[in-house]
Formats: structure tokens, C-alpha cells, sequence
């Protein structure tokens, strides 16, 4: 009986990543962010102001992350954090169907758009501090790993459904298979891809059900008296203390880089493919399709990687794959590849993009599962919220700073190509400090010390 319960335990916390995925999939990257740039326009304003917006919800998910994470790890049950930031998902990501084109309104689409994407990286700290609870340390990586590939599997589903279905082709008016966008909606005033935002919203509640049945909190869920101030005082010390705990410190400063160049590759990498190569959003979700399922494969590859070699050489492999990729990406265009000129017509360039895509799917869903796992590893007992909290601001921290100097970076050399470079120096510091990093955390240098005195 205590196995049937692990299991659906397991399965719904894996229904987590199923739900949430699709905000990465369809909004960040493959969907909304490539209308976005239909409407302003120009490429790289675009990619500017998607910049600069992303920043701004990335420094309030960097001040407020570690605070929550130890409220929770102090006033009570998990599961209640993740129902007000699922709110906050379903609001924000909902009311994205207002950014019409006959009254499209930036500030007030970011504004939108960020208050979704605060509620999930919320959600998210919370459900990855329950990691600890689903199984072994020898057992958490292939567990990682298989829920992010099931949660790959549904931004995938999702993803062809608004391609096939729904989302049209600014020009031709019609989907992915030729079709007029479902349920009547006007492909004139693009509909078709602004239900985007509804279908997102929609789907988040709809597959949170199997969480909500099967997830228990062993937390207890009485808060404890002075909970907030103990809360604040906790995570003061425990900043204070972080060269105190050497791995943990590098890991969270490793992890701040790198991280925060793959999800620079996300959120504008539909972005860049509009404004460089021309391509429509449809062409976008053709990318993305490749991306998910070459995510979904090696997010499952991944964790038998994991479970074999530990989550260390595994991040260490993909971050050298992903900062190839950083540096290839700059060289593609329309007009060469790889300093290669090609015709106007060419669609080498748009072969060479989609190989890119299947990379970044591949070390992606690698890299952020066996980051999960280390973080296991690395966090302070009794305080995994906290330390997951810790691990939500290291990944924000210079979220909002990449962002922006992409912005930068675009606005000051008129280019998209130069404007994402801020990437690849975000890789290599992140592979610097993983040198540090001790693949078992702090504890076990305590343990190995006080078993030799």
C-alpha cells in the first residue's frame, strides 16, 4: 500500500512539470514572443523591450525567492504557496488574450505577462523543495529526470496543439495543416494565437488536478508562532553564512550563470529566429517541436546519466555543448552560416537553426534536471525550501541583469545577433565555478571530517 502511495505521490508531483511547462513552451518562447515581435515590428526592438520586461519580473522573483522559501520552510505547509502563485499563473497567463493588434498595449502585456511568469517560478521553488521527500539520494536524479522529460512531453502536446489548430500564419491566415483557426476565431485580429494565453491558463489548472489528488506535504500545517520574523532572520544568516558552506556557495554561483544563459536562449530564442531569419510564428513552433522532443529523449537520458555518474560532469558536458551553441548562433542569418555566404533563398540557414534547436532541447533538458538533483545535494538539511529559495534567486540574480544587457546590447548596435553575445560570457563563469563545487555538498566534507577525527 506504501508503495501504491510513493507512486502517485511521484506521479503527482511529475504532473507539476506537465502542467507549468507550457508557459516555457508556448509564452517565453515559441509562441507569444514571436507575436510580440509580429506587432512592434522591428527585430530588434523587439527583442528589447522583451528584454527589458523580463528583467523587470526577474528582479522581483531575485529579492523575493529565498523569503519565501524559508517562510515556508518555517510557517507550514508547501501546498498553500503553490495555490496563491498558481493563481497568479492562471491570471497573468490568461489575460494575454487582450494583446490584440488594434489595441496593443506593451506595458500593459509585460505587466500581464510577468505576473504569470512570477506565479510559476513561485510554484516551481516550492514543488522542487519536495524532490527530497519522493525517494534516495541514488533514487532523486532518475526522478528529476523523468519528470522533466513528462514535463517536455506536454509542452510538446501543447505546442502542436496551438500549431495545428490555432495559431495562424500572419499572412495566409491558417495553421500549421492548412486549417482555419478553431472555434470561429478571426484570424485577422489573430485570434488563433492569442489563445495562447487562455489555452496556457487552462491547461495549468486542468493538470494540476492529479497534484492536488495525490500530493501530501509531511510539513506540518499549523504555522509556528513569529514564523515571518523567523523566517527573515533565517535567511539573513544563512546569506551571511554561505562562505561558510564553500560548495554550496559555488554551486549557487555556478548554477546563477549558467542557468540564466539557457533561459536567455529560451526566452528570446523564438524572438531571434523572427527578427534574423524571418520566420513566422508557425515556422517558430516547428523549432520548438524539434527542440521539446530532442528535451524530452535526453531530459530521460539524463537521468540514467545522473543516477550513473552524479549530476556534476552531467552539468559540466552540457554546459560546453550549450556555449557552442551560444557561439554558432551569432554566426547564422540569412545572408551565411558559419561565415559561409548564402543565397537570399537559401534554407541552409534555417536547417542550421533547426539543428541548434535539437541542442539546446538536448543539453537544456539535461542541464536543468541534473541541476535540480545537485541541488539536493547541496542544500541545508532542514532547510530545503529555503536553500531551493536560495537556488530560485542564484537563478534570477543576474536573470534580469542578462536580459537587460541583451536590451543593451541590442539597442546600442542596432543588431540581434551582437545583442544575445552577453550569453556566452554567462556559460563559461558558470563552468568556472563549478569547479568548486563538491558533487556530494558541504555536509559530506562534515561527515568525512568528523569520521577522520
Amino acid at each position: 500500500m506504501e508503495k501504491t502511495t510513493t507512486r502517485k505521490r511521484i506521479w503527482g508531483w511529475f504532473f507539476f512539470d506537465w502542467a507549468s511547462q507550457p508557459y516555457n513552451t508556448l509564452l517565453i518562447t515559441f509562441i507569444f514572443a514571436p507575436y510580440v515581435k509580429d506587432l512592434i515590428g522591428d527585430g530588434a526592438k523587439a527583442q528589447a523591450a522583451w528584454g527589458f520586461g523580463i528583467a523587470a519580473a526577474g528582479v522581483i522573483i531575485a529579492v523575493l525567492a529565498p523569503v519565501l522559501g524559508a517562510m515556508s520552510d518555517t510557517s507550514g505547509n508547501r501546498l498553500r504557496w503553490i495555490w496563491l502563485f498558481s493563481v497568479m499563473y492562471v491570471v497573468g497567463s490568461f489575460g494575454l488574450w487582450w494583446a490584440a493588434p488594434d489595441n496593443f498595449n506593451l506595458t500593459w502585456t509585460l505587466t500581464l505577462f510577468a505576473i504569470g511568469m512570477i506565479g510559476m517560478e513561485f510554484a516551481t521553488i516550492f514543488t522542487n523543495s519536495m524532490l527530497p521527500d519522493l525517494g534516495s539520494k541514488e533514487e532523486i536524479g532518475r526522478i528529476s529526470g523523468n519528470g522533466w522529460a513528462f514535463g517536455y512531453v506536454g509542452g510538446l502536446i501543447a505546442l502542436v496543439i496551438m500549431l495545428t489548430l490555432f495559431a495562424e500564419d500572419a499572412k495566409s491566415g491558417k495553421t500549421l495543416i492548412g486549417l482555419d483557426p478553431m472555434f470561429g476565431l478571426d484570424a485577422e485580429q489573430r485570434e488563433g494565437t492569442r489563445v495562447v494565453g487562455p489555452l496556457t491558463a487552462i491547461w495549468y489548472a486542468i493538470f494540476m488536478i492529479p497534484f492536488v489528488l495525490w500530493v501530501r506535504d509531511p510539513r506540518p500545517t499549523k504555522p509556528r508562532k513569529g514564523a515571518v520574523g523567523k523566517a527573515l532572520t533565517n535567511v539573513w544568516g544563512t546569506v551571511r553564512s554561505l562562505p561558510k558552506t564553500p560548495s554550496l556557495f559555488a554551486y549557487l554561483g555556478s548554477s546563477m550563470f549558467y542557468r540564466d544563459a539557457l533561459n536567455g536562449m529560451y526566452t528570446f530564442g523564438g524572438i531571434y529566429a523572427a527578427g534574423v531569419l524571418n520566420w513566422s510564428v508557425v515556422d517558430v513552433g516547428i523549432f520548438g517541436i524539434l527542440a521539446i522532443i530532442s528535451g524530452a529523449i535526453f531530459a530521460w537520458l539524463g537521468g540514467k546519466a545522473d543516477t550513473q555518474f552524479g549530476p556534476k560532469p552531467v552539468i559540466k558536458t552540457c554546459i560546453l555543448m550549450l556555449c557552442g551553441v551560444a557561439i554558432a548562433t551569432i554566426f547564422v542569418s540569412r545572408e551565411s552560416v558559419l561565415g559561409i555566404a548564402v543565397e537570399p533563398q537559401s534554407k541552409l540557414p534555417d536547417y542550421a537553426f533547426y539543428v541548434l534547436g535539437i541542442v539546446i532541447g538536448a543539453a537544456g533538458g539535461v542541464i536543468q534536471s541534473a541541476s535540480r538533483t545537485m541541488m539536493v545535494r547541496q542544500a541545508i538539511p532542514e532547510r530545503t525550501a529555503e536553500s531551493f529559495g536560495l537556488y530560485a534567486l542564484a537563478g534570477k540574480a543576474t536573470s534580469f541583469i542578462a536580459p537587460f544587457l541583451i536590451g543593451i546590447m541590442t539597442t546600442v548596435s542596432g543588431s540581434q545577433q551582437i545583442g544575445v553575445t552577453p550569453l556566452i560570457a554567462l556559460f563559461l563563469l558558470g563552468l568556472i565555478l563549478l569547479r568548486w563545487v563538491d558533487p556530494e555538498g558541504d555536509h559530506a566534507k562534515w561527515g568525512r571530517a568528523s569520521s577522520s577525527s
